[in-house]
């Protein structure tokens, strides 16, 4: 069987450093950062009293407030993705087969928000069971698909991956491959999460998770550098339109950029930490190359998940130089979380927009907050450091790795 061609007409975002796909843009290759102290509660107890939260976001200004109000924050950012995306792509709702049109979506934790607000109200009440009625709908992480789906009629494939944060990138793979055997002509994909909660903060604090560098939140995401100490915790959304390449063609549809492949893999080693030697790193983008039907010598950009963390980061780059051999040093590496913070299953569809747009502007935004060397990482690799470079991107892949050790990589190639 002859697979489809996949292509991508539509991107969407609503991030820490910006809450359109070209604001967005602007942030990245501007070095900023997103990270600044948490205005959703009271941290004064907390390890850590920083977060990448959105900036100037009113879901109101998007939905209709009924709506908005029975809607977890990350089904919210889901559906002002979504819209961005699909108005990017042009589809004229009313002249496309529905039938073939489908949402699958990302999210490694769902509605937590919901979760733990209901949770508290019972648990300072009387004993009496006192739920909102939309707590299980609004909690529920699938309900993000099925919202985009109820207002715009998609009535293809629906459903949300769950591998913690290599959830979207699990659903961008699953879109492609729904478009490649011929179930859809169209696939709106993506990720959102909405985790800077109590419960999220207090939970990934008490893991050692995250970085406590409270007195320079700016400057505490900072991948690849020998004095990183944790991840930064981000929120929002990313979302593309995949399309069969003759459906974009037939339509006049601008294409952004080819999917050409992914990959995914498993650890197998342990529920947090990532194997010392990246085993399942390595497997993953040798899966993502053999599925894209592509050599380690025809990528010119890596998206790394490079989340800030001690022991994750050296194995990332150790498997990159293992699967790419002297051609690692040809490649510009880096790490946008450095200034988005972690979006955890909304990380790989942000950054799958962001390889795509490097493509687009021949420009790879840089991996800031680097002041200090890390010994163990090898000085060869351009790491982006602390400033955009201009580069013509043809091929370009992006990693995200999951708790549990799901592992999961993308590929997209420049469409000539």
């Amino acid at each position: 069987m002859e697979l489809k061609r996949v292509v991508v007409t539509g991107l969407g975002a609503l991030t820490p450093i910006g809450n359109t796909k070209d604001e967005y843009w602007e942030g990245l290759v501007s070095g900023k950062s997103g990270a600044a102290p948490i205005t959703y509660f009271d941290t004064e107890k907390f390890k850590t009293k920083f977060a990448c939260e959105l900036k100037n976001f009113n879901a109101t200004d998007f939905l209709d407030r009924k709506e908005a109000r029975k809607m977890d924050r990350f089904a919210q950012y889901a559906m002002v993705a979504s819209d961005e995306a699909i108005a990017d792509a042009k589809l004229d709702l009313n002249v496309v087969n529905k039938l073939r049109v489908g949402v699958i979506w990302g999210a490694g934790i769902g509605g937590l928000e919901t979760f733990q607000d209901e949770v508290l109200n019972f648990a300072s009440g009387d004993g009496t069971p006192r739920f909102n009625p939309f707590f299980i709908p609004k909690m529920i992480a699938d309900i993000a698909p099925a919202n985009i789906s109820i207002k715009h009629g998609f009535m293809g494939p629906n459903y949300t991956t769950v591998s913690a944060c290599a959830s979207s990138a699990n659903a961008m793979f699953d879109a492609l491959n729904q478009i490649r055997l011929g179930h859809c002509d169209v696939v709106v994909t993506g990720g959102s999460e909405a985790a800077v909660t109590i419960a999220g903060m207090g939970g990934f604090n008490a893991m050692h998770a995250l970085s406590t560098r409270n007195e320079s939140p700016e400057t505490a995401s900072r991948p690849f550098d020998a004095t990183r100490d944790g991840f930064v915790l981000g929120e929002g959304a990313g979302a593309l339109v995949l399309e069969e390449y003759e459906h974009a063609k037939a339509r006049g549809a601008k294409i952004y950029a080819e999917f050409l492949g992914g990959g995914l893999s498993s650890d197998a080693y342990h529920m947090t930490a990532p194997h010392p030697d990246g085993i399942g790193v390595i497997a993953v983008m040798k899966n993502c190359l053999e599925n894209a039907g592509l050599k380690p010598e025809d990528v010119d950009h890596i998206n790394t998940h490079g989340t800030s963390t001690p022991l994750g980061d050296v194995a990332e780059l150790k498997a990159i130089s293992d699967v790419f051999g002297s051609h690692a040093k040809n490649i510009n590496i880096n790490s946008t979380k450095s200034m988005t913070g972690h979006l955890l299953g909304a990380a790989g569809a942000i950054e799958a927009i962001s390889t795509i747009m490097a493509m687009e502007y021949g420009m790879v935004p840089p991996t800031i907050n680097h002041t200090t060397v890390d010994e163990n990482i090898d000085p060869s690799l351009n790491l982006t450091l602390n400033k955009a470079q201009k580069r013509d991107v043809h091929v370009a892949m992006s990693n995200t790795f999951g708790f549990g050790g799901h592992n999961a990589c993308v590929l997209f190639k420049k469409v000539d």
